[in-house]
């Protein structure tokens, strides 16, 4: 089941279908990775990837995750059926996407989650900070991406207000508590070394325990106009190091 599972989210991208309708429907589900070590940090997970994200961040690289009218990939069903036959194998269950938040049925896919005894992670952009409070109370650790200054998000998203929103939902973050590592993903021609500078500086000033830097994944870029990643300062032959006294990473398969 697990194989057969795996198989299908890696053959299969996902079609355009809502991720938004009455009530909570079954979560649209774009993929799924059976078995993960760096996605949640210290623990044993599966990835969740849910469908839809209303953003169109120009090194986005998992775009055919981005439109909302998708097909699933997967039904919820089948994914709840894998994780049940992962019992007491995992620790974790993450949802990513897209934008988990996107979809209305989140919350109850948690739940489900949970009652089958996992812990919760969640990677999100912030998009919707009302439903982030919402969400938090199910879950356990959370990857936030914060992407520029606030006044720069527009470049970035193709969505105006959008900076507003995602540093809302970041300070939502802080104060629940949970346990969370924030994220910059640097692309030199978005983000130079200088605004890096002061975009670490504002994160601390907020209160993040945890921030790491990575390389963007230039590859399958939303946006092939951006060309190469000219921040080689983020690294050094290839591997992480200390940048501002916080640790940086490369993203697997990025220039």
């Amino acid at each position: 089941m697990g194989e057969a599972i795996e198989k299908q989210a890696q053959t299969q991208p996902a079609q355009p279908r809502s991720a938004l309708g009455p009530g909570p429907p079954a979560l649209s589900v774009g993929g799924l990775t059976p078995l993960t070590t760096i996605d949640y940090p210290g623990e044993l997970a599966a990835v969740v990837f849910c469908q839809g994200c209303p953003w169109r961040c120009r090194y986005c690289h998992n775009a055919h995750l981005a439109g909302r009218d998708a097909a699933p990939n997967l039904a919820w069903a089948d994914v709840v059926r894998f994780l049940t036959s992962r019992r007491g194998l995992l620790d974790a269950v993450v949802f990513s996407g897209g934008e988990p938040t996107a979809q209305r049925g989140l919350g109850a896919a948690m739940r489900t989650a949970r009652a089958l005894g996992f812990k919760v992670g969640l990677h999100t952009a912030g998009c919707y900070p009302e439903r982030l409070r919402v969400v938090l109370p199910l879950v356990d650790w959370v990857g936030f991406d914060i992407k520029a200054l606030p006044e720069r998000y527009t470049e970035l998203t193709g969505v105006a207000g959008s900076g507003e929103r995602a540093w809302e939902s970041l300070g939502v973050l802080l104060a629940s508590g949970v346990a969370h590592e924030v994220r910059i993903t640097v692309h030199g021609e978005l983000l130079p070394r200088a605004e890096a500078d002061w975009l670490v500086d504002r994160v601390r000033r907020a209160g993040a325990r945890e921030i790491v830097l990575q390389n963007a994944k230039t590859g399958a870029m939303l946006d092939p106009t951006l060309g190469p990643n000219p921040a080689r300062w983020l690294l050094e032959d290839r591997q992480p190091v200390f940048y501002k006294g916080i640790t940086s990473r490369r993203l697997a398969g990025a220039e």
